[in-house]
């Protein structure tokens, strides 16, 4: 079960994916205006229950998950995608191991 969030902390989230995505003129995009309006049509008051209130935010706490994961997802393929033939040295830096130094020097190595 998710955790319990609330609505503000959500649709902050929100956004700063989205300007993670678009840059500085983030405001100026139809997501934003969006999202925005969505949140201020869901708001309840301390008057009345609303069950559409309480499916809206599960719903925008689904969509931000898939946002961040996407993010990240990009971050990684960026990070490990093929470059081509790599090096054995670049190979084994890439997972965190050093290869072994000759001892003694036998004229070989560098």
């Amino acid at each position: 079960m998710a955790a319990l969030t609330s609505p503000l902390r959500v649709c902050r989230g929100i956004l700063k994916e989205i300007r993670a995505l678009k840059g500085p003129e983030y405001k100026q995009t139809l997501a934003y205006n969006y999202v925005l309006d969505q949140f201020r049509k869901n708001q309840v008051s301390s008057e009345r229950y609303c069950r559409a209130q309480e499916e809206a935010l599960h719903d925008s706490q689904s969509y931000l998950c898939l946002l961040t994961s996407t993010r990240l997802n990009l971050a990684l393929h960026k990070l490990y995608h093929g470059k081509g033939e790599r090096g054995l040295e670049e190979a084994a830096g890439m997972v965190g191991l050093r290869l072994p130094k000759q001892p003694g020097g036998k004229g070989w190595e560098k």
